[in-house]
């Protein structure tokens, strides 16, 4: 309990900032919140700090021990047939019942078969988890494999561009960003550590990240392989953002609906881990009560966290949104920008992440430095995603030079740095995303380009989340290397001066 308060305070601490803001710009004449719009947003809020909280305890009770042991007991057994076998099956089960999966596939179900979708972006990310296991096997470098594969991603853009199919490229890069949710990264990532840990060498801390980073790569190639032989045009109704008059009924209705998908996702990985458990982990009982108290937790958390979002922040921003955009175009981006900063304090994942980064970086890189790196770059995200509504243009125009700028950077920083860049782009494009500002990003479309433009501009903010944190965490890795080299340079300069007095002194 003395932990569940402890996360539950660092929760309020991280949503407080834009529950606070929602209120303030409620008092101001430009947003007219209605009194049913505030006490849903309120109980929104209240629902996403508790599920914060309960999931970030049970994220360290039951999913990264559950991923850290299936990972290291795996490759224990020194068959890589069965690590191979095992992680594509796992990569399937978690993707297909990712719930953040299901809301994509509805939306595009108009054009593209939604179980050939939720079925394809399985395999992709199944395959791609075996990419990432064999990496760490073979020792490999992350920025090569990326490099290759994200060149596969520019060519399969330029052929939907030809076939006149650019609206499907935003839904193709979000789709990257939505199958690493809060289910499957702590786990993803935790694997990746058992695996290092057991068959890396001397730069383990570094092969143990990279997985989800590859792990998002598979699901743009999936839908954009999908896109290639699909027939039809992209269309796209706006959903229905009104707020329920009756609260309770909308709370408990989204609620009911979330416990089944999270029973779903949770049960596969539960499932998936007591068939190891049986095979050849055999852990004791003490153990597994721990993970089962924290499975519990993880369960309580996800359906307070996503009903919170759903019902109480998907009508707030997509109202938000809409009424910005009716004022100038530097408010939006402005206020874009704002909502980036402290949005990302609220995603779930995000602690497990800057977490693990401390942790197996030993303090190399702090949680503090991890999470201001990811505050800007997801600030900067939102705010060019509200650029390219305002002025209406391709998403290529972001993606294709970022990530050439992603990768040029991976040349000259350290490949941990790397590593932990584009894992923090997966993590950042959580939940809170697709759920409070994607809805903003359709409002403001809808406000200045009508409805007709928004899967083609509202659509691939999350890719733009997902890709701007690869470039400023990066960026600080460089900035580390600087700031070593100055360090030492001075240090060597501190010696000589001594040497050159000494040698004075003696004559």
């Amino acid at each position: 309990m003395k932990a569940l308060r402890e996360k539950i305070q660092e929760a309020l601490i991280s949503a407080l900032p834009i529950t606070a803001i929602v209120y303030i710009m409620s008092f101001t004449p430009w947003f007219d919140f209605s009194k049913a719009e505030l006490i849903t947003f309120t109980v929104g809020a209240v629902l996403l700090i508790l599920g914060i909280g309960f999931f970030n305890l049970g994220a360290d009770l039951a999913m990264t021990p559950m991923g850290t042991q299936v990972g290291s007991g795996l490759s224990k057994q020194r068959r890589l047939g069965l690590l191979l076998g095992v992680c594509f099956v796992l990569g399937v089960l978690i993707t297909v019942a990712e719930p953040d999966l299901q809301v994509l596939a509805k939306q595009v179900a108009e054009v593209m078969n939604g179980t050939a979708l939720i079925v394809t972006v399985g395999v992709g990310v199944g395959l791609f988890l075996l990419v990432a296991v064999l990496r760490i096997v073979f020792k490999k470098t992350l920025s090569e494999l990326l490099s290759i594969f994200y060149m596969l991603l520019f060519a399969a853009s330029l052929i939907l561009a030809v076939q006149g199919k650019t609206e499907l490229l935003p839904v193709a890069f979000d789709s990257g960003g939505v199958t690493t949710g809060p289910i499957t990264v702590p786990f993803i990532m935790a694997l990746g550590v058992g695996v290092a840990n057991v068959l890396g060498d001397r730069r383990s801390k570094d092969n143990s990240f990279g997985l989800v980073a590859l792990c998002s790569v598979g699901p743009i190639l999936a839908v954009m392989v999908l896109g290639l032989f699909s027939k039809g045009d992209m269309t796209y109704t706006v959903p229905d953002y009104t707020v329920s008059s009756e609260i309770f009924d909308a709370y408990l209705h989204t609620a009911l609906h979330t416990a089944k998908e999270v029973t779903i996702a949770l049960g596969l990985i539960v499932v998936f881990f007591l068939i190891c458990q049986f095979t050849f982990l055999k852990l004791s009982a003490k153990k597994l009560k721990k993970i089962a108290i924290g499975v519990i937790f993880t369960f309580i958390g996800l359906i307070l966290f996503l009903t919170g979002v759903n019902v109480g922040f998907m009508p707030i921003g997509y109202k938000l949104g809409y009424s910005l955009g009716a004022l100038p175009s530097v408010a939006l981006i402005i206020f874009g920008v704002c909502m980036g900063v402290l949005v990302v304090l609220a995603e779930p994942a995000i602690h497990v992440l800057t977490v693990q980064v401390e942790e197996v970086t030993g303090g190399l890189i702090t949680k503090r430095s991890m999470i201001f790196g990811l505050c800007i770059g997801v600030g900067a995200a939102i705010g060019l995603a509200m650029l390219r509504i305002v002025f209406d243009f391709s998403i290529v125009y972001y993606v294709i030079p970022g990530y050439f700028l992603s990768l040029l950077l991976s040349l000259f920083v350290p490949r941990v740095y790397t590593a932990i860049a584009f894992d923090s782009g997966g993590v950042a494009s959580g939940p809170m995303t697709s759920g409070f500002i994607l809805p903003f990003a359709v409002g403001a479309c809808v406000a200045i380009n009508g409805a007709d433009a928004v899967l083609r501009d509202a659509f691939g903010v999350v890719a733009v989340v997902a890709m701007t944190p690869l470039i400023t965490i990066q960026l600080l890795g460089f900035k580390a290397i600087i700031t070593s080299h100055i360090k030492e340079r001075r240090a060597m300069q501190r010696i000589l001066d001594a040497d050159d007095k000494q040698i004075i002194n003696f004559m």
